[in-house]
């Protein structure tokens, strides 16, 4: 359902010896599809079949997602990926517990269906949609992205979804739109922490506009070639790869055009230690531990695995760099 008040309107192949052998020969069944013209009928029994999994958790299979590989350049990551297994159960999502194994646990009683978004604020062209709507705006593109987290850890995941731009540019910003809120659902009834007292609620974030519009800012609707489970994001959440993780706002009901920098959840809790920007950077420590090295998950040793040297914007200077040219990264951390 896609309900309107007005009128409505890339990542380099990747091979099938990174992407998970099974993952890989489903996708590519899911594309001969679509290159037959079936790729309407795969997508509705692919929200079908997702409306039924609403009680799934990272023990349970999940319905595949129709992608196509992606040509947006910097978006793959040469890079062994992160196991399935240890992407959906090492999760910061603090509506279902401050533990990174508490998402996995607890997230099976978010209910994602029925779910709409709504677009609000400077725009042109406000309106609601519904998920299934969102997801057939664009061709699904999978990506391969780095994300890290100020903890020190990072993974390496197969994201499905499109460029944030592309729902930006169909409801036409208006000029004093300098950025764009994301604001996520905060319901008790099936979120058990949310009124705890460690953040704000509901859970919000934001980006400059041109860091939203940035091509490798992803509204993502999956990973591995299937739905978004609960804990990480579902049904739809933003990922932006060059920051750390907490910037990319999961399960996600609105999106707010808004002219002054919004407040947003760590900021508010600790401005000390969470700037607006939160780039990945070596250089700028957080007050209570080093950023400049990282562990990988699900590298042998654990928490005593090797660490590696901490990228400036997560290794995607070449991509992102000129959009902070002049500024103090110290300052504007």
């Amino acid at each position: 359902m896609l309900i309107r008040s007005r009128d409505d309107g890339l990542v380099h192949p990747i091979s099938s010896e990174i992407t998970p052998r099974a993952v890989y020969e489903q996708r590519r069944d899911l594309l001969r599809l679509m290159a037959t013209g079936a790729a309407g009928a795969a997508l509705a029994g692919w929200a079908g079949r997702e409306a039924m999994a609403q009680t799934q958790n990272a023990g349970g299979k999940l319905a595949p997602l129709p992608g196509a590989k992606s040509n947006v350049p910097g978006a793959q990551v040469m890079e062994k990926v992160t196991d399935y297994k240890d992407a959906t159960t090492y999760n910061n999502f603090y509506e279902f517990g401050t533990d990174k194994a508490d998402p996995a646990k607890n997230a099976h009683t978010l209910k994602t269906r029925p779910w709409t978004v709504e677009v609000e604020g400077l725009v042109k062209k406000p309106g609601t949609y519904g998920i299934e709507d969102l997801i057939k705006l664009s061709a699904q593109e999978e990506r391969v992205y780095r994300l890290r987290c100020v903890e020190g850890w990072s993974m390496v995941i197969p994201w499905v979804g499109y460029s944030l731009a592309e729902l930006i540019k169909r409801v036409e910003p208006q000029g004093n739109a300098k950025y764009v809120e994301f604001v996520t659902l905060a319901d008790p009834k099936t979120m058990p922490f949310v009124g705890s007292r460690v953040l704000d609620w509901p859970y919000a974030e934001g980006l400059r506009m041109d860091e939203a519009m940035h091509p490798l800012t992803l509204l993502t609707f999956g990973m591995y070639g299937e739905v978004l489970p609960n804990q990480n994001g579902a049904p739809v959440r933003i990922v932006v790869p060059w920051k750390y993780g907490f910037k990319s706002a999961k399960s996600i009901v609105k999106i707010r055009f808004v002219e002054k920098e919004p407040g947003t959840a760590w900021n508010k809790a600790a401005a000390n230690e969470y700037g607006f920007y939160s780039n990945v950077n070596p250089d700028v420590d957080h007050p209570r531990w080093s950023q400049a090295t990282e562990r990988r998950i699900g590298e042998p040793g654990g928490l005593f695995a090797k660490r590696r040297k901490t990228l400036l914007f997560n290794g995607y200077e070449a991509q992102v760099g000129q959009l902070y040219a002049g500024m103090d990264l110290k300052k504007f951390y």
